[in-house]
């Protein structure tokens, strides 16, 4: 089966809080890095939602967001220039 991908990611990087995150809840960077680029934001507020839909058409930014199961969450961020995606957790913005 072959997976659509949206958008391009550039080079992906993530903070080492978002690593240990991921670590500590078994959570592979793959799998959510697959979902940021198919279109499956994860659980975000209805106008970053929307936010993400226009940025599919026009190239702005790309936020998702996914809560882990000890209550951390992880964003990733695509750059409007599609330069690159990051890991990160919230309160490292």
């Amino acid at each position: 089966m072959q997976i659509a991908l949206l958008f391009n990611p550039g080079r992906v990087v993530a903070t080492p809080g978002a690593l240990q995150a991921m670590e500590d809840n078994h959570i592979l960077s793959l799998d959510l890095l697959s979902r940021h680029l198919t279109g499956d934001f994860g659980e975000l507020p209805e106008e970053d939602a929307a936010a993400n839909q226009q940025a599919l058409k026009d190239g702005s930014r790309l936020l998702s967001s996914y809560p882990l199961a000890s209550g951390a969450r992880i964003w990733l961020i695509t750059e409007a220039d599609r330069s690159c995606t990051t890991f990160l957790l919230p309160e490292e913005y």
